[in-house]
């Protein structure tokens, strides 16, 4: 887990078993100031850089809170919430309502006062959440979890209310990230996509971002520029242009024929044997969703707009309408050279912290390409 200090060029580390803080000294060389050890693994982190509250997260379900010091070389413990039976996975501290909102590998969610430490309340949720997002105005919650269905609840003081869940993955949800402004949900999932909700326009639209090759591990938003970075386990980090307008995918249609020749698919006996042919195999078109074999749609191209930076096949027509302005890349791609695991950016500096599997943490300028 990785957090930065907007006061003090530092880096919050909280490993397996220890909390650490770095600063940077004069000679631009990060030296740690903190070493503290905790009574279990710490398993995620919530920091809040206006009142330099830090609350971890430990694998016993236990919620312990910090306060740092204003020259980050000293750590006060201020309390401990039981909040779950087992592993705590997520954790979000609110400001404006002074709530800790966190989720667990019981499958429950959680909210607490942290003036008091009194249990505000909870929900059970279908699997374990993996991601956690909070509105402030209008007190919804986003959950998603490893079954890569999305909850919304509406909070209140001492309850919750169910709002809606919705699915749109094939695997579960990795991550999430909330934009107040334009209103829409991000979601990355192991199934290597990240999409795009529009909560605010009600209209129940739904863009897919195709560009890992990787379970996508974290998300984070610049709303100044309006760009989404979405960061894969291969190492892999995307900076996607979200200030386009955007296509929906298309469903793709149900047919016993290819749509495009007539020619009947494999499973189309009758249509077979009338036709006196062998039949075919199955595929869709990105663009246009028709079902279509493979001879109508041996051609690949990229549509950006659609959310398919990488090639994806097209039936022939489709692919003979694509203009050459349609096809033009929408997202940056970067490689990060290590197999991503956790990420915090900070939209201040524009910088980008990424932590691997090799036991690295790497600092980046992200300026150039969100700016």
């Amino acid at each position: 887990m990785l957090v930065t200090s907007q006061q003090q060029l530092g880096v919050l580390i909280a490993c397996v078993g220890t909390v650490r803080v770095w600063l940077k000294r004069d000679s631009g060389q990060y030296w740690p100031s903190i070493y503290h050890v905790m009574p279990s693994p710490c398993s995620c982190m919530s920091f809040n850089p206006e009142t330099r509250r830090l609350s971890i997260g430990l694998d016993n379900g236990t919620i312990s809170e910090f306060i740092l010091s204003e020259d980050y070389n000293k750590m006060t413990p201020v309390k401990n919430y039981q909040a779950h039976q087992s592993r705590v996975t997520m954790i979000q501290f609110v400001l404006e309502l002074e709530w800790v909102l966190s989720t667990g590998q019981d499958k429950q969610f959680a909210w607490h006062c942290s003036e008091s430490g009194q249990r505000l309340g909870g929900y059970r949720t279908s699997a374990v959440a993996s991601g956690l997002q909070f509105d402030v105005e209008t007190r919804h919650v986003f959950i998603g979890d490893q079954s890569g269905q999305v909850t919304i609840l509406k909070l209140e003081q001492e309850n919750c209310t169910l709002v809606t869940t919705f699915r749109g993955h094939t695997g579960g949800v990795t991550a999430l990230c909330w934009d107040p402004v334009q209103r829409v949900l991000f979601s990355g999932s192991s199934d290597h996509s990240v999409i795009m909700w529009d909560i605010g326009g009600r209209k129940g639209t739904a863009i897919e971002l195709q560009g890992h090759n990787d379970k996508v591990q974290a998300l984070s938003y610049a709303q100044h520029t309006r760009q989404l970075i979405s960061c894969g386990g291969d190492g892999g980090i995307v900076v996607w242009n979200m200030d386009v307008e955007r296509q929906e995918t298309p469903e793709w249609l149900d047919s016993d024929s290819c749509q495009k020749c007539d020619q009947p698919f494999f499973w189309n006996f009758k249509q077979m044997w009338d036709s006196k042919k062998i039949g075919l195999r199955q595929h869709h078109c990105r663009k246009c969703g028709k079902a279509v074999c493979g001879k109508c749609s041996s051609k690949r191209s990229p549509i950006p707009l659609m959310g398919f930076e990488f090639e994806v096949r097209v039936c022939d027509s489709c692919h003979e309408a694509i203009t050459d302005e349609e096809r033009a890349p929408t997202a940056t791609f970067h490689d990060s050279k290590h197999n991503i695991v956790h990420v915090h950016f900070d939209a201040t500096r524009g910088w980008l912290l990424t932590s691997g599997t090799d036991k690295v943490i790497k600092l980046w300028d992200m300026t150039p390409v969100v700016s």
